[in-house]
């Protein structure tokens, strides 16, 4: 009987198959190496084959396609559901199989080599910047050990390296002279290495056409316009902007049940794996940081004072948003006093709708 449907279990070096024909009976379950995965498809004739899209499946997605099978990419945690028992390989490629027949099921769109690349860009830079904050604060803890502080933001830091640069000196012992003059020459290295990879994207950026609209809108920077104009090559595929907010992950954690509505505060879905996003999964940074709840309209710690559990629905859970200039302001008193937003900017859904547009050209 002929292949027609197979899950593919993808992994390092040792991948599952789990393959099915019409009659929807089991043909093939077995395990592969990395180097027989190509030869296994190459022998079969054209079918659906069905990943997860985790870590390496847009490049197998890719391979196998010139093979000339169709190649379906899944979130995990849609997969999941179809897992019957316990997890192993054997089980997962089932689940697949199983999921990547649903009519129902959402599908992550294939990445070319070129958008990974451009979002590799962003992930690097994030990176590094945040080994730049790690440097900095080993270095302001380590002079305090010696009552050596300084101000916060750049200045105190040149503050701080003028100090290390200086020949070793009452105020510093030999050894921790040549500690930190290893840290400030890292830094030094890190802040380098950034600003080679800003003017990639802002290369980037000026050749992009879609990217330069995006950046029209108030609010999109040159790193938020690169950034959604690589992960969204095709913006048709939301409905509103609504949809684009939802996708990024402004949304609240729902617990609703029969029939009463419940949502909670923002929730922590804005994590994602390299190059994995599909309609239901977030994107990267693109001026928000959804993977910490804390000080986003909606969640508790973004009061300033303390609520009770019982009058959490009172609270503006439905917010939608970037963060910016479009935030609550504070009346004289420093509470919130109104969720007017900013008229000049407009609000956040707005501004959404927006990058849409701009998207859509």
């Amino acid at each position: 009987m002929q292949i027609t449907t197979i899950g593919l279990d993808i992994a390092k070096n040792v991948f599952q198959v789990h393959g099915i024909d019409g009659a929807e009976k089991v043909i093939v379950r077995k395990q592969l190496r990395r180097g027989q995965v190509m030869a296994f498809f190459e022998a079969l004739a054209p079918c659906v084959v069905g990943m997860e899209a985790c870590a390496t499946s847009h490049y197998w997605a890719r391979e196998l396609t010139k093979l000339g099978h169709e190649v379906r990419l899944m979130p995990a945690k849609d997969v999941k559901a179809y897992v019957k028992r316990n997890k192993n390989d054997a089980a997962d490629a089932e689940a697949i199989c199983e999921a990547v027949r649903r009519p129902t099921m959402r599908f992550v769109r294939i990445k070319s080599a070129e958008q990974q690349g451009q979002l590799m860009l962003h992930r690097a830079r994030d990176l590094l910047m945040r080994q730049r904050t790690q440097v900095i604060n080993a270095l302001r803890a380590h002079l305090a050990e010696f009552g050596i502080t300084a101000a916060q933001g750049r200045e105190g830091i040149k503050e701080l390296l003028a100090i290390v640069a200086q020949e070793e000196g009452s105020r510093l012992p030999s050894d921790a002279h040549a500690s930190l003059t290893v840290l400030a020459a890292q830094l030094q290295a890190v802040q380098t290495m950034i600003g080679s990879l800003e003017k990639r994207i802002v290369a980037q950026h000026r050749s992009n056409e879609a990217s330069k609209r995006l950046e029209t809108i108030p609010g999109i920077g040159v790193i938020g316009a690169t950034t959604i104009a690589a992960v969204v090559p095709d913006p048709r595929v939301f409905r509103s902007g609504r949809d684009f907010a939802a996708w990024i992950g402004i949304v609240p954690r729902q617990d609703s049940t029969g029939g009463k509505q419940k949502l909670g505060p923002i929730s922590n879905r804005a994590t994602n794996t390299s190059g994995a996003f599909s309609l239901s999964e977030p994107m990267p940074f693109c001026g928000v940081r959804a993977s910490s709840p804390k000080n986003i309209p909606g969640s508790l710690s973004f009061w300033p004072v303390d609520r009770s559990r019982s009058s959490r629905s009172h609270l503006p859970t439905r917010w939608r948003g970037l963060p910016g200039r479009c935030w609550p302001r504070a009346g004289p008193t420093g509470r919130p006093n109104s969720w007017q937003p900013d008229k000049e900017l407009g609000n956040g859904r707005m501004r959404l709708r927006l990058c849409v547009h701009e998207l859509q050209g």
